[in-house]
């Protein structure tokens, strides 16, 4: 077996023994509302007493949902990895209608080619990505992901888990504040 000439940086921050997992779909704007708020997650819980990380949940009803999993996965490879990833998964929050079709099923990208999208993609993030959208093997990260949620019954986005278990009544409407309290125990 060949080592891989690349790496996929694992979508994790902070170094606390709480883990605290966020399966999001890129696109869904609940999953979108939840990532925006992370980053005060992991501010108001503390980078020492929380890690953060982010499983990509691709969904089919959400018709680029594949090309951009794909998209931030292989953004993960390149250099300053899950923080490139981040700032595609941003790109994509900030102009997530331009990334989506009109109920799920019709609109202007209707006419959009994947290129198109990442081409989009990478005007709105900065990044290069189409290199690393072609690795070859760059399908077997994102099997991963979709593996790992399936074997934990995932099913919608977003999904959060605390410590290997559903929370199934947290939402990314709660107050960032809840989310610390139930990751925390406290």
């Amino acid at each position: 077996m060949t080592t891989p000439s690349w790496h996929a940086d694992p979508l994790n921050w902070g170094t606390g023994p709480r883990i605290f997992e966020a399966f999001l779909e890129p696109t869904c704007p609940y999953s979108v509302r939840a990532f925006n708020k992370l980053d005060e997650l992991l501010s108001q819980a503390g980078e020492d007493k929380i890690t953060v990380k982010i499983r990509l949940q691709s969904q089919p009803w959400h018709m680029y949902s594949g090309v951009l999993v794909r998209c931030i996965i292989a953004a993960s490879t390149l250099e300053d990895g899950k923080q490139t990833a981040k700032k595609v998964m941003a790109a994509i929050a900030a102009h997530r209608e331009e990334f989506e079709f009109e109920r799920h099923a019709g609109g202007p990208n209707m006419d959009v080619t994947p290129n198109q999208i990442i081409e989009r993609l990478e005007a709105y993030s900065g990044v290069k990505l189409k290199e690393a959208f072609a690795i070859p093997d760059l399908d077997r990260e994102i099997k991963w992901h979709c593996k790992y949620a399936r074997q934990n019954g995932i099913h919608v986005s977003p999904t959060f888990m605390i410590d290997g278990l559903v929370q199934p009544d947290m939402s990314s409407g709660d107050e960032v504040g809840s989310w610390v309290k139930k990751a925390l125990g406290s």
